[in-house]
């Protein structure tokens, strides 16, 4: 049953409840467009299907590397759900995926134009050249791809309806200002335009196709990295996260439950000891009807992944009435913690608006100070050298 209404209008899109909508119901599952991991998180041998995102690990395999022990064995093995007796690799180029059907996937939608074959780790190879300057830019924590652009060229080149695929990337904003506000995006500004031109230089040296000519020019360029940092939602997989779920949902006696929950405390210490907070393989897709969700400081829904691939659930928070706005949160829990003036510095220089949400309407009256937080990642940011200065804002998209 469809929850959900779409309305767009002058301002923009927005969600609206059809009908009453319980708390922790699922509103809709929705997959991507079109999705990729993120180049550091790759490199960093997260390994996760190429087409689907899903964690290619067992979830022993996981906890060993995180946690650093590499002769860690993890109880009730049976529930890790990875089957790498199921992964296969492009024949060409090697890269993995989780299974037939995402391979064949791949090769239909966009891989045969972006495959290297044998030059996968060739430094020069126009591609390669293209991740390397991306990495160079945009150090972890990631929050997008130039994949994700490379991805979508791909797929119109290999489209048999090019028309129609364009058509779907033109429902996401790529406005690379809001001229009304006086905003521009934080990494679009004059002291990115030297880090911009390369960037587009080896786009265009990589992927130039002349039936998409208005991508590949400066302007269509700027809107389309506009596109995919206003619009790119954050996809995280795990196989440890699915066993520790399912360990979770064990009837065990008393006993062997607090045996097992003692474990699994002991475990993430330890992960976070070796590895910190980078837990998942994470990349980012753009979802035509996520993208349509408007921002709430107070949301009354939130997107995750529960099936360890790039399939997006999107659930209710609370009670969410006919006709009332279906809202998530562009911020992250910390984020929304912040002052008004700190959560507003965040969405006008990443997303081009102000929040107006019964949150951020209640603190008008609050001084425009600046969250603690924010102000001593400043503080870091002034001891720093022009050039670090840049390279910091240009990890976040």
């Amino acid at each position: 049953m469809t929850f959900y209404a779409l309305s767009s209008s002058p301002t923009g899109k927005g969600l609206f409840a059809k009908r009453s909508i319980k708390k922790g119901e699922t509103i809709f599952i929705e997959r991507p467009l079109v999705s990729a991991q993120f180049l550091w998180n790759t490199l960093y041998k997260y390994k996760a299907c190429e087409y689907c995102l899903r964690a290619l690990e067992t979830a022993e395999g996981n906890a060993r590397r995180l946690s650093g022990i590499p002769g860690l064995s993890l109880p009730h093995p049976e529930l890790c759900r990875v089957r790498p007796e199921q992964h296969q690799a492009c024949p060409q180029c090697q890269v993995m995926y989780c299974s037939s059907e995402c391979r064949q996937a791949a090769a239909d939608q966009y891989h045969q134009a972006l495959c290297l074959g044998p030059s996968e780790e060739d430094p020069d190879h126009p591609i390669n050249k293209l991740k390397d300057a991306w990495r160079s830019m945009h150090y972890p924590p990631e929050t997008s791809s130039i994949m994700l652009m490379a991805k979508m060229v791909a797929m119109v080149k290999q489209a048999k309806d090019k028309a129609h695929l364009q058509k779907l990337f033109t429902h996401f904003c790529s406005r690379t200002a809001n001229e009304e506000e006086e905003i521009a995006h934080k990494l679009l500004g004059e002291q990115f335009r030297g880090q911009l031109a390369l960037l587009h230089s080896l786009f265009t040296e990589a992927l130039y196709d002349e039936r998409l000519g208005r991508w590949f020019v400066p302007e269509g360029f700027r809107s389309l990295f506009a596109l995919v940092g206003t619009n790119g939602q954050g996809i995280g997989t795990s196989s440890l996260s699915q066993w520790v779920h399912a360990c979770d949902a064990l009837e065990l006696p008393a006993q062997q439950r607090e045996h097992l929950d003692s474990f699994i405390d002991q475990l993430y210490k330890d992960i976070e000891k070796e590895t910190g907070d980078f837990l998942n393989c994470e990349g980012s897709g753009l979802f035509l009807l996520q993208s349509s969700c408007n921002h709430s400081c107070i949301p009354n829904a939130e997107v995750s992944f529960p099936d360890n691939n790039f399939l997006l659930h999107l659930s209710a928070l609370c009670d969410i009435n006919q006709g009332e706005e279906i809202c998530i949160s562009y911020l992250d829990c910390c984020q929304r913690d912040r002052s008004r003036h700190s959560r507003h510095k965040i969405l006008r220089e990443n997303y081009l608006f102000v929040c107006s949400c019964p949150k951020c309407v209640s603190q008008m009256d609050e001084l425009d100070v600046t969250s603690e937080e924010e102000e001593e990642e400043e503080g870091v940011a002034e001891g720093e050298t022009e050039g670090d200065e840049m390279e910091d804002e240009m990890t976040d998209v």
